[in-house]
């Protein structure tokens, strides 16, 4: 089953354009990771935060990846992590124009 991993952190920057050239290299290696499907990257300049919406294939790799982006985050100096999984209403997803498989 289908499940979306719901992240964000205080983050004081890049954001806009400057995130999208500081970033093109992580958004393209998360391409690479095990049941991906697809990422909004989110950011609020105004409170110095920013995140991502995922969808994973299943719950395992929504956890796998947490895991590791939460780890290579506080590599990055970001101290406090907020990470959510939830199973993916398929039915009603479709419904509401929602983008899965």
């Amino acid at each position: 089953m289908a499940c979306i991993l719901q992240m964000d952190f205080q983050m004081d920057g890049p954001f806009g354009n400057d995130m999208l050239e500081a970033f093109s290299d992580l958004a393209k290696s998360i391409n690479e990771e095990e049941g991906f499907l697809w990422k909004i990257w989110t950011e609020n300049r105004e409170a110095n935060e920013a995140g991502g919406i995922y969808l994973f294939e299943s719950k395992d790799s929504a956890q796998n990846y947490l895991m590791m982006h939460t780890k290579r985050l506080r590599e990055f100096g970001i101290e406090s992590v907020n990470g959510k999984i939830f199973e993916v209403n398929e039915g009603l997803t479709q419904i509401t124009n929602g983008p899965i498989k």
